[in-house]
């Protein structure tokens, strides 16, 4: 245990030396449009019950859109840009292949705003708001988001690999991640959470049900049920890579704690998600699994809070040369 801890410290003390961008508090306000667009919010909550009442999944793209975005440069919307001539964005790259969606929801309320306050409205704002409603859309927390992002000119291809938390990261390497950007271990066990919604594809979970799965689950006959649908669309020689499975087979579509009470079983689908309650170092994520399978209430309010604090990650870049975009996919001419 002594080893373990000493692991830990060194750990800690390692990522704490390193730059972080986002140190100072950024210059957001939960007023920001109040003149400039006062309908704003209203706006992006109606197109968002527009686009769940189509289809419960658009809520988990539009929160990965967000996160893909807040991980890589701050929330600055560079993970909406598409490639250009001059310009690499981030959606082609390996983590972001195939995985991201819901961009032409975006559109849609890009275009609502531009038409009801042109030039006003930042795309990262955008997303951030729409984070926040998709949330609330299939059931989760409500929280205030601050505004005044502005949207970047850059992306950038290679920190997609290397800040973005990977679905075989093991725990230490995943607390690192989230610490970088300057979020604690309880905000990376409760934006974890977000899984609750969604699906992984089996690229993202053969490594797991092919490995431990059997080892960490109780395996009761529904595991034993759901490991063979999982087997049968995922298989272990290859194929089938963008097949998809729901990371919360009990309630998919419904923003809960269940999540936590499959961590709790060993049968969390991605052995990122299930380090936070096996891995032998997660003494503090696996006290706090267990009160957020225990208490839905502190599981909301610590998703609220940590949401607003992944929302206020910022690109310090964009307050010098940033803009607000006429079009998501492209840095204005």
């Amino acid at each position: 245990m002594q080893i373990i801890s000493t692991i830990f410290t060194l750990s800690f003390f390692t990522i704490c030396c390193l730059k972080f961008m986002h140190a100072a508090d950024p210059p957001l306000s939960l007023d920001y449009y109040k003149s400039s667009c006062p309908n704003a919010e209203a706006i992006v909550r109606k197109e968002m019950e527009c686009a769940v009442l189509s289809d419960l999944r658009n809520a988990a793209l539009i929160l990965r859109l967000h996160f893909h975005d807040c991980f890589v440069q701050g929330c600055d919307g560079s993970v909406l840009l598409d490639d250009t001539f001059t310009l690499q964005g981030e959606k082609n790259a390996p983590t972001n292949l195939n995985a991201l969606k819901g961009f032409e929801i975006i559109d849609r309320i890009k275009n609502k705003l531009e038409s009801e306050c042109p030039n006003t409205v930042s795309c990262a704002d955008i997303l951030t708001y729409a984070a926040r409603d998709a949330t609330v859309l299939v059931g989760g927390p409500y929280w205030d988001v601050p505004a005044g992002r502005k949207d970047s000119k850059t992306a950038s291809f290679s920190l997609v690999e290397s800040n973005i938390p990977g679905a075989n990261d093991g725990l230490l390497s995943i607390i690192a991640k989230f610490m970088y950007q300057s979020l604690s271990v309880t905000d990376m066990v409760a934006l974890s959470g977000a899984h609750t919604i969604g699906m992984a594809r089996c690229t993202n979970y053969r490594e797991r049900i092919y490995g431990d799965y059997q080892a960490t689950s109780t395996m009761g006959d529904i595991a034993e049920s759901h490991l063979k649908t999982l087997k049968a669309t995922c298989p272990a020689a290859g194929g089938g890579d963008n097949n998809e499975a729901a990371m919360d087979y009990v309630s998919p579509n419904l923003f809960d704690n269940s999540y936590y009470h499959i961590l709790l079983r060993g049968e969390g689908l991605l052995n990122s998600d299930q380090e936070l309650y096996s891995s032998i170092l997660g003494v503090q994520t696996r006290k706090l699994v267990k009160q957020y399978a225990e208490n839905a209430i502190a599981f909301f309010e610590q998703f609220s809070e940590s949401m607003v604090k992944l929302g206020n990650i910022t690109n310090p870049e964009t307050y010098v040369d940033g803009e607000v975009r006429k079009n998501c996919r492209f840095v204005n001419t």
